[in-house]
């Protein structure tokens, strides 16, 4: 029995060695990682300092390869990315890291920078959420004051030009019905017109009714009876030529 409990002390002995092995093993794992992403995020620091933001973001990433939950590393390429004017990435990074972030001036600074990602894409109101949220973290960032009051101000110039703009486009709706409308009266006045100049043209083809006055038909009628009476008086004076001719032949 002694012996049988000699053994079973030893396998726990064995047991206990293998977990710290593996403990220090994980230890020197996470040291590891964490001097390599520290060895990226410094030479990403060095490129980033000479503009060169796009070697900074692969430097960046390298180091969040090596930690895959390193708020720093997620922030830098965060600020690659903007320095790169790809805004809408740069955004989705300070978002993660917000997320990832426990350390409250980090975070504000994240929420500030995630402010300027969004004014820079023209979404003034997300903006200007994110640097009042930074602003609870850090009251003092003077900076981030001014950028909401300049978010704030564009904000409301763009709803000025908004409002002004649907304002002209009401005016110009009514112009364009009133000139529909004139053009519509215009159109029947001429079709009205149109059809006035028809109708006379052919009033004028047909034939017209001559009418006097009652003077001029009695001296019509007087002409026509004295040609009447010079008629037959030239019909009597024929009558009697001939009357005397017969006579005088005969005779």
């Amino acid at each position: 029995m002694k012996r049988l409990g000699g053994n079973i002390e030893n396998g726990r002995y064995r047991i206990k060695a293998s977990l710290l092995s593996l403990l220090f093993l994980s230890l020197f794992t996470v040291i590891a990682h964490a001097q390599v992403e520290k060895k990226y995020i410094r030479q990403g620091n060095r490129e980033y300092n000479r503009a060169r933001f796009q070697e900074s973001e692969v430097s960046y990433r390298r180091a969040a390869d090596n930690n895959k939950r390193s708020p720093d590393a997620v922030f830098n390429i965060g600020d690659a990315l903007y320095k790169q004017n790809k805004y809408e990435e740069a955004t989705k990074h300070f978002s993660e890291n917000i997320d990832m972030n426990e350390d409250r001036d980090k975070k504000a600074a994240g929420l500030y920078n995630l402010g300027n990602s969004l004014l820079q894409s023209d979404k003034l109101r997300e903006s200007i959420e994110a640097y009042k949220s930074s602003l609870k973290l850090q009251p003092d960032n003077y900076e981030a004051k001014y950028n909401l009051a300049y978010a704030m101000d564009l904000l409301k110039q763009q709803e000025q030009q908004q409002q002004q703009q649907q304002k002209d486009n009401g005016n110009q709706e009514k112009q364009d019905q009133k000139n529909d409308q004139d053009k519509e009266n215009n159109d029947q006045k001429n079709q009205d017109q149109k059809q006035d100049q028809q109708q006379n043209q052919e009033k004028q083809q047909q034939p017209q009714e001559q009418t006097i006055s009652k003077e001029d038909a009695e001296r019509l009628l007087n002409s026509l009876a004295n040609d009447e009476k010079n008629v037959q008086e030239k019909v009597k004076l024929a009558k009697a030529a001939r009357e005397r001719k017969l006579t005088v032949k005969n005779w």
